[in-house]
């Protein structure tokens, strides 16, 4: 209470007394009682103070409101507040006519913080009226504060679906306390709307069952008066494990006749597993034995004696198809069943010999007249129809030799009579293109070695046709060109005399040399245009080498494998894939590019050798590896697997470090995969290649893109054909991975970025590859994606670090520090050796071995020795004695060596290899023609 009220109120306090004093003394003059006003209520708070908060530097405001009061006074921490401190409104109530005072005081930080003692600072009112005083309840003014760090913070988890989840959470101390809210990808999480999520009053947050969508990224949030702080980001990852599906079917036995196998698989689909989900245990196919009856044909028993002799002047005898009977499948008999004859020695006029196969119909006696008859005309009738048929044909020959036939002279006169030229056939597809105009422009043809290329295009009218090695004028008598129409073979005639050389070879680019096409062959017939993945050549008996640059893929064509006289339009492609399935099923991994080569169906005499890249880690025998082709239909069918090699095994698979040789007679498409053999688990070889925009950079947002391909040539060919077409370059060589087939996936993480000019868009902290998109081998190419954002146009230098591992595994590091302004040198990764080697070798050129050393080798390896001293020994000194029964069974064993040789020292056929191999056998008559005819 102010002094000055005080004084006042002693005052009127006395003035009462007084009053009192002299009202005793006039007691008998004054009335017993005088009417007297009502009485005042006690003053009544309708607005007491509040709590407040000092946020800052920013004082609070306290109010009160009370009626009737003739004064209001703050008391704070048991002291009056100056007077001069109080603001005052007065005003009166309309309804009760009582005066109404309304007080505010401000509390600033500094009476705050002047404070001591553990009592917060408080304030109350206290108002007085004429009945008394009634005091407010206390108000505390605290200073507001929250601090940076929680208490305890999110972290990331991996859990099974529909396992309960529990993301932890205590806020940063405050005043006043911090309220929490929990974001999912930066969206609020209201358990009312999503009854799975549960918020505890410790803050927690309770996923009841994780759902695949609740994959995300977690974050707590804390705020109060003062500030809002946000916990680190917590990923939870909801993985599903896999699950096999039911086996199918047993397969039908392999065998036809005999022991075999019955297979049957099922596969890790029910469910697939999901964001690194263990893969399925146990192994996904099961096979047992079988047994196939083997088919038994049918065979006559010896013939019955004759009949007696009959009405008809024969005599009957028959036989039965009981010795053995036809079993399981086995084909019947072939023959007749009865047969009969004349038994009178031809005093019968009756002499015709009937030979039923199953059943005889005798004639009646009066039908045979009517028989002959009818025989007689039918053989007229065919025997006109024929001289029809002949003469057509006769007349369409004539036609189409006109057309399609060239002989020697008109072959060698036709560059000099341009005016000449008569397009081909245009129902004919073997012969040159009809759209290709003659070349007029050319000049005479060129006669100075053997046979070789006639081009089909215009482009190619400026290359030389040399035709024979003698004058232009002297005759030809000796050689014949044919080129027959689409309804036949297409072929070419050599002299049988053997004047012509061997080494006289026509490609006709447009004349097809061998067979026909098979239809059903899904690559067809028509040469691929992309030159990258192929290549083609005419091959003769001399042979030859294909080979597509910088993919390791060959074919080799030995001498003597196409026969004598013929020409092949032979062709290598690497199928893309997109355009083929993976020959890997199951558990298995394909371990290099399907090729296609042909034509398919042709005949080989002797094997060709077939050069696959693989990626497989052979450190250790960790691998079960199989050689598969692809069927018409589009299927693949396993054709060998190496270590289960027999008689009838129809290839041969040389397994070396970094590619695989295979020795066959069957053209067509090959790949080749393999799977872990228990209880080991394999590697295979992948490699790690990093690509960025090619620079200068104009934008802000950049790109960093790391590839994961097999440790092949052409797996990396492709990748860098993909980003040559994107604008990408390689920032550095590719580096090497050992990927275990472990069921782990592949992660990927990106490190020290300098985030005062970078920003990585990335909400995750790292990415993966799943494991079976990687085993498999089927999905190219592989490749994850930083996305990066700079601060301004002026940041030009990046420093980073980007991890790349195998969960439980090996991995690699790129250390990045690039200039995204400065344009970098292209980088080369590809081996420099193949790329040197031309697509087609034909004839002697594409062997290093000399065909007189070869043949020196043969005659002195082939024939069997009693010491060993002979091919199986060559075998044994070159590693090719894996299975020495496939080289066996063929006519020259060592030749089929020797080509073994020169396919696996394409790149380095150095013969001092061979020489040392044959110097350790004695072979020294050998090494005396090598040394005086080779290049030792």
């Amino acid at each position: 209470m102010g002094p000055d009220r005080v004084t006042d109120q002693n005052l009127f306090l006395s003035a009462l007394a007084r009053l009192s004093t002299d009202a005793s003394d006039y007691s008998e003059v004054l009335p017993d009682s005088f009417p007297s006003a009502a009485a005042e209520p006690l003053p009544e708070f309708q607005l007491e103070p509040e709590d407040a908060f000092i946020v800052k530097n920013r004082p609070v405001q306290l109010r009160c409101r009370a009626s009737p009061a003739t004064q209001i006074y703050f008391k704070c921490n048991g002291e009056w507040v100056n007077q001069n401190d109080h603001v005052t409104r007065e005003s009166l109530d309309q309804i009760t006519g009582l005066v109404v005072r309304e007080v505010d005081i401000s509390v600033s930080r500094t009476q705050v913080e002047e404070l001591f003692g553990l009592e917060d600072y408080w304030c109350q009112c206290v108002a007085w009226s004429s009945a008394g005083t009634t005091k407010s309840r206390r108000a505390y003014v605290r200073i507001a504060y929250l601090r940076k760090n929680f208490e305890q913070e999110p972290l990331g988890r991996e859990v099974r679906l529909e396992q309960e989840v529990l993301l932890q959470c205590r806020p940063p101390e405050g005043i006043p306390p911090a309220e929490v809210d929990w974001l999912k990808n930066e969206e609020t999480i209201d358990p009312a709307l999503d009854s799975n999520f549960l918020v505890t009053v410790d803050h927690d947050l309770i996923i009841k069952q994780a759902r695949l969508s609740d994959t995300a990224n977690y974050t707590c949030v804390a705020r109060n008066v003062v500030a809002k702080r946000r916990s680190s980001t917590a990923t939870l990852i909801v993985y599903v494990s896999g699950g096999w599906s039911s086996w199918t079917e047993w397969s039908e036995c392999n065998a036809k006749c005999g022991r075999g196998w019955q297979r049957r698989t099922r596969s890790c689909t029910n469910p697939a597993p999901l964001n690194g989900g263990a893969f399925c245990e146990g192994p996904p196919f099961q096979r047992i034995t079988c047994t196939t009856l083997c088919p038994v044909d049918g065979g006559w028993t010896e013939w019955a004696k004759w009949s007696a002799c009959g009405t008809e002047c024969t005599h009957w005898r028959s036989r039965e198809c009981q010795a053995p009977p036809p079993r399981n499948g086995g084909r019947h008999c072939v023959g007749n069943m009865m047969e009969s004859k004349n038994c009178t020695e031809g005093l019968c006029s009756r002499n015709k010999k009937v030979s039923i196969e199953r059943e005889s119909h005798p004639l009646e006696p009066g039908a045979g007249l009517a028989v002959y008859a009818g025989l007689v005309g039918a053989l007229l009738l065919c025997g006109v129809l024929l001289l029809c048929v002949g003469v057509l044909a006769y007349r369409r020959s004539c036609r189409h030799l006109r057309s399609d036939i060239t002989d020697s002279s008109s072959a060698l006169t036709a560059a000099f009579h341009p005016s000449n030229y008569k397009p081909p056939r245009q129902d004919n597809p073997h012969l040159l293109h009809p759209s290709a105009p003659p070349d007029l422009t050319a000049t005479a043809g060129s006669f100075r070695g053997p046979l070789f290329s006639l081009q089909q295009s215009a482009v190619d009218g400026h290359h030389k046709i040399p035709m024979t090695t003698s004058p232009l004028l002297d005759p030809l008598p000796s050689l014949k060109i044919k080129v027959y129409n689409s309804s036949t073979l297409s072929s070419l005639e050599l002299p049988g005399d053997g004047s012509s050389a061997d080494g006289e070879i026509l490609s006709l680019k447009a004349v097809g040399a061998g067979p026909r096409p098979d239809p059903r062959d899904t690559h067809g017939y028509t040469l691929p245009r992309d030159p990258g993945n192929s290549a083609s050549a005419t091959l003769g008996c001399l042979g030859g080498r294909l080979s597509v640059p910088s993919t390791g893929v060959s074919l080799l064509v030995p001498p003597g494998a196409i026969p004598q006289g013929k020409f092949y339009e032979m062709y290598l492609i690497i199928n893309k894939w997109e355009k083929t399935t993976s020959p890997s099923e199951g558990s298995q991994t394909a371990l290099g590019p399907v090729v296609s080569c042909g034509p398919s169906g042709m005949l080989l005499s002797r094997p060709v050798v077939l050069t696959l890249p693989h990626c497989a880690q052979l450190d250790s025998p960790d691998w079960t590896l199989t050689l598969k082709t692809q069927n018409h239909q589009g299927d693949w069918e396993e054709v060998l697997t190496a270590g289960e090699e027999s008689f009838s095994s129809p290839c041969y698979l040389q397994i070396e470090e970094q590619s695989c040789h295979v020795l066959m007679e069957q053209l067509g498409t090959y790949g080749l995969a393999g799977r872990s053999a228990p209880p080991r688990a394999a590697c295979k070889r992948l490699q790690l290649a990093l690509f960025a925009p090619r620079a200068p950079c104009l934008s802000l947002d950049y790109s960093l893109r790391i590839y994961c391909t097999q440790d092949t040539p052409h797996a990396l060919k492709e990748v860098l054909e993909l980003e040559r077409s994107l604008g990408g370059v390689l920032l550095e060589d590719p580096k090497p991975l050992l990927f275990k087939d472990s069921y782990h996936n592949l992660r990927l993480s990106i490190h020290d970025i300098p985030h005062s000019h970078w920003r990585s868009k990335l909400l995750a902290k790292y990415q993966e590859i799943p494991f079976y998109h990687i085993w498999s081998g089927s999905q190219r190419p592989l490749h994850c994606a930083f996305s990066l954002e700079r601060g301004s146009l002026a940041v030009s230098q990046l420093t980073c670090k980007i991890c790349v591992r195998q969960v439980e595994g090996e991995g690699q590091i790129f250390q990045l520090r690039t200039d995204i302004q400065e344009t970098l040198p292209p980088h080369s990764p590809l081996p420099s050796g193949d790329t040197c080697v031309p697509s087609s070798q034909v004839g002697p050129y594409a062997f290093r071995l000399p065909a007189s050393i070869r043949h020196k080798i043969c005659a002195s390896l082939d024939a069997p020795s009693a010491r060993g001293c002979d091919w199986r020994l060559l075998a044994h000194s070159l590693g090719f004695d894996r299975y020495l029964n496939y080289f066996a069974t063929k006519p020259s064993p060592t030749g089929v060596l020797l080509d073994l040789w020169e396919a696996c020292h394409q790149g380095d056929a150095d013969l001092v290899s061979l020489a040392t191999a044959l110097e350790e056998m004695g072979k020294s008559e050998v090494l005396v023609v090598m040394t005086t005819e080779g290049d030792c």
